[in-house]
């Protein structure tokens, strides 16, 4: 079997994960040895047919990106949603919390009626196709990714953390964001960085998303301990609207 051909799509983004991938560096020509780019804007020119594995970054915002999607849905054996946006809308879907008229005129003012703006409700990736998947963060972390086209490349099922960012803090012994009167959202955020942003002096913003199954109990308890709400909590989940039904339950 010859090397899985691999292609890369953005939709609504920074297309900072896409950047991400470009920093790996020489560990990018080792993973060249194992896939095959045959689809990548920021990189080549070239189109592809049929692909093994589609890595799509950004939120989808318009009906044509829906049925663009979807097309790629249909060419590829594997569809990873890469980064925040792709995974759960990321900062995006923000502002599915307005009306999307006054959205345009609050971005845009006097040019919001302009016919390139004009589009729908925020979506993941996986709220229009199936998704076999997810790469979490904003931005994405490089050896992740590089560790999940390897397992990918070796037909291996890729490891993806499901618990949460708490537990790689205490693996690097930092002292809890909470005892600094921040409110982090380690104890529901879905582990993976290895605890990058509490680890450099800041709380938790929870751009990986929820595990599938939070602890509510125990993040009420820890809010409870240092004199803070579920309001609280909920309220900086709303950045990366990451599960805010999740925790409210």
């Amino acid at each position: 079997m010859g090397k899985p051909r691999v292609a890369i799509f953005d939709f609504a983004c920074c297309e900072g994960c896409q950047l991400q991938i470009a920093n790996l560096d020489e560990d990018l020509l080792n993973l060249i040895e194992l896939v095959e780019p045959v689809e990548w804007r920021e990189a080549m020119s070239e189109k592809a047919g049929q692909i093994d594995v589609a890595i799509v970054e950004g939120s989808i915002t318009r009906a044509e990106d829906e049925q663009r999607l979807k097309e790629i849905r249909q060419r590829a054996e594997i569809l990873m949603a890469l980064g925040s946006c792709a995974t759960h809308g990321g900062v995006n879907k923000l502002r599915n919390r307005v009306p999307l008229e006054e959205a345009q005129r609050i971005v845009y003012g006097a040019s919001a009626g302009m016919p390139h703006l004009q589009s729908g409700q925020v979506k993941a990736v996986h709220e229009v196709v199936p998704v076999d998947l997810k790469i979490y963060g904003c931005p994405i972390e490089i050896t992740e990714f590089s560790r999940i086209i390897r397992e990918l490349a070796a037909g291996r099922t890729p490891f993806v953390p499901n618990y949460p960012v708490c537990v790689e803090c205490k693996l690097r012994e930092n002292v809890c964001r909470y005892e600094y009167n921040e409110i982090c959202l380690g104890p529901v955020t879905r582990a993976g960085c290895n605890a990058r942003c509490p680890s450099n002096g800041m709380w938790c913003f929870g751009c990986r998303g929820p595990v599938d199954h939070p602890n509510i109990n125990a993040a009420y308890d820890v809010m409870a301990k240092y004199g803070k709400t579920v309001e609280d909590l909920v309220g900086k989940l709303e950045l990366f609207c990451s599960g805010e039904e999740r925790i409210r339950g």
